[in-house]
C-alpha cells in the first residue's frame, strides 16, 4: 500500500514537473526556500520589479538579494527541463545530437533572458545568478556534458559569465555564496 501511494505521489509530481508554469512555480518556491533558510527577511525580496524592458513591460525578477552599499544581486530561477527529459531518454545518437543542441539552446536563451536584469543604473551589481533547481542538470553542465551525451556544455558556463556576467548556480552552491 505505502509503494502505490509512492508511486501515485511521483505521478503528481511528474505531472507538475510537465508543465512549464508550474515547473516555473515549483523553481521560484524552491529559490523562495532557500533564500528563507539562509537570509533574514529584509536582505532579500521575492518578485522585484526592477523598471520597464524594451519594450515597455515591468521587468519582474524572481528575487533580489540587498547587498551592502545599497545595491542589489538580481536573481532568476530556471527550470528548463522538456529536452533534457527527452535528450536522457532518447537511444538514437543522431537524435541525441539533435536535442542537445535544442538544450543548450534552451539553456542559452535562459542566460539571455537572465541577463536583461542586470540594470547597474536601477541599483543592480554588475552581475547576476541564474538559480537552476535541478542539481542534475547543474551537474551535467559542471561535468562538462550535457545529459548522457559527450556534448561540451563549457561554452555556456564561459558564456554566461564571459559575455553575460550571469553566475549559474544549483540549490547547494547557491547556499555556499549566500553564506
Amino acid at each position: 500500500k505505502r509503494v502505490v501511494n509512492v508511486a501515485d505521489e511521483l505521478k503528481t509530481l511528474q505531472n507538475v514537473l510537465q508543465n512549464p508554469k508550474q515547473r516555473g512555480v515549483l523553481g521560484e518556491y524552491y529559490l523562495a526556500q532557500v533564500l528563507e533558510n539562509v537570509l533574514p527577511p529584509e536582505r532579500f525580496k521575492l518578485q522585484h520589479k526592477l523598471g520597464k524592458d524594451e519594450a515597455g513591460r515591468d521587468l519582474i525578477c524572481d528575487a533580489v538579494i540587498y547587498l551592502d552599499k545599497g545595491k542589489m544581486l538580481p536573481v532568476d530561477s530556471k527550470f528548463s527541463l522538456e529536452n533534457y527529459n527527452r535528450l536522457l531518454e532518447e537511444k538514437d545518437k543522431l537524435a541525441r545530437d539533435n536535442l542537445a543542441k535544442l538544450f543548450k539552446q534552451d539553456l542559452k536563451n535562459r542566460i539571455d533572458e537572465t541577463s536583461k536584469y542586470i540594470r547597474p543604473r536601477e541599483g543592480t551589481m554588475d552581475y547576476a545568478f541564474m538559480f537552476i533547481p535541478s542539481e542534475a542538470i547543474y551537474y551535467d553542465l559542471l561535468i562538462n556534458k550535457v545529459g548522457t551525451t559527450n556534448t561540451s556544455a563549457r561554452d555556456l558556463i564561459e558564456y554566461a559569465f564571459r559575455e553575460k556576467n550571469v553566475i549559474i548556480v544549483s540549490p547547494t552552491t547557491f547556499m555556499a555564496y549566500l553564506q
